[in-house]
């Protein structure tokens, strides 16, 4: 034997460098830039999450001292059929919504990415609404919808149609929920239709010409090149669009303020009513923090989903 024993290696951590007086200077530089934003989070975003899951907890009014009740805000919620009420009509609304949206918004930037005359012109149109404020967008909205003298309305009676057996549109609970999702989708698709254009001008020119090489047409080249390749946006869309879906509360408070009856009470208008009108903070928070478990547990599934459906190359 060459040696005497079998050497066994020894593996020496590496020391720690110290570092240079400015190296630390500019990390403190650093620090100092984002201490602002930092304090700013916790105190107008970090200190209210914190009270507020505290306040759920109690009965606080807003106004007199608050009593610890426990859980009870928490088990008051299912037993209470206006809430039950909002839930099912929050659950439709981002159903209905959510899809709508994404596919009005799809297609229009597949229309304007194909190089359509005025494709400029359209773009402006369907982007504006979405730099208009909600408030103006149901106001406008109310105008189009008005059961009598509403544009809408009005061409619906020269094309034939009865009077009796026109829309009620915001009026009617068979259809004022829907209304309501129409003036959303026209309002959104905009804003997602630059996203999934901004998708579609990142799609290699090349992968089409060898799928029409492979013999593909339109469709195939859409199913197969197209939606794979807008995935990562796809993604991004509907996380957005569902967590927007869950916190619609301005275009209710406009146009239906929750009527008629129940039809069109959503969670977040329900928290508004119980914690602004009703002065029960302690239940309103309650239902705020049930409301922010929906919304993680929705993203935590459409984030673990993603690696079976986005495709990232």
């Amino acid at each position: 034997m060459a040696s005497t024993g079998t050497m066994k290696k020894q593996y020496r951590t590496p020391l720690k460098r110290t570092m240079s007086l400015s190296e630390r200077q500019e990390a403190l530089a650093g620090y100092l830039y984002i201490l602002p934003n930092f304090l700013g989070f916790l105190i107008f975003t970090g200190a209210p999450i914190v009270i507020g899951l505290l306040i759920s907890f109690t009965n606080y009014s807003g106004f007199e001292g608050a009593s610890f009740v426990g859980i009870t805000n928490y088990i008051k919620m299912f037993r209470d059929s206006q809430f039950l009420s909002a839930l099912k009509n929050n659950i439709f609304y981002s159903a209905a919504s959510v899809p709508l949206t994404m596919l009005t918004a799809l297609l229009l930037a597949l229309m304007l990415n194909r190089g359509v005359p005025g494709g400029g012109l359209f773009k402006t149109l369907y982007f504006f609404p979405n730099l208009t404020s909600m408030v103006a967008v149901s106001c406008v909205a109310m105008l189009l919808f008005e059961p009598v003298k509403g544009p809408l309305n009005q061409m619906l009676m020269a094309v034939g149609v009865p009077e009796a057996n026109l829309p009620q549109w915001f009026f009617s609970t068979k259809s004022a929920l829907m209304t309501v999702v129409i003036t959303v989708v026209w309002k959104q698709c905009g804003y997602y239709m630059i996203m999934f254009m901004a998708g579609l001008k990142n799609i290699s020119p090349n992968l089409y010409e060898a799928a029409r090489i492979d013999g593909a047409n339109a469709w195939h080249c859409f199913c197969h090149v197209t939606w794979p390749m807008l995935s990562p946006t796809t993604f991004m869309v509907t996380i957005l669009s569902i967590i927007g879906s869950f916190q619609v509360f301005d275009i209710i408070n406009v146009t239906t303020k929750g009527g008629p009856g129940r039809a069109t009470t959503v969670i977040v208008f329900r928290i508004y009513r119980e914690a602004f009108n009703n002065w029960k903070m302690g239940y309103a928070s309650a239902m705020a923090y049930f409301l922010f478990v929906i919304i993680l547990i929705v993203t935590l599934i459409q984030w673990n989903g993603q690696k079976r459906w986005v495709n990232d190359d």
